[in-house]
């Protein structure tokens, strides 16, 4: 593994995924823990970050929009995040 250990998130869910992200950056915000700890945190952190990144943009692929047809029937289309919802 070059160097590499395994590593366990142990998290169940985005929402815990988030907490646990935001109390790490409070932790090196404040700058009281060692150099290795910090190191070790920001890691963690990165590796959190990239979890949420996935579930963020696992979650959009599966958001559909319900379209309403001309001739009343409905469709399913894929939500186009810069389409302007409001026309």
């Amino acid at each position: 593994m070059s160097g590499e250990q395994e590593f366990n998130l142990d998290i169940e869910n985005f929402e815990e995924a988030i907490n646990r992200l935001e109390e790490i950056v409070k932790t090196l915000e404040e700058g009281n823990i060692g150099l290795d700890e910090a190191l070790q945190k920001f890691e963690t952190g990165v590796r959190l970050s990239r979890y949420c990144n996935n579930k963020l943009t696992e979650a959009e692929r599966k958001i559909n929009m319900l379209i309403r047809e001309n001739d009343g029937t409905f469709s399913v289309k894929p939500v186009n995040p810069t389409e302007d919802f409001n026309e």
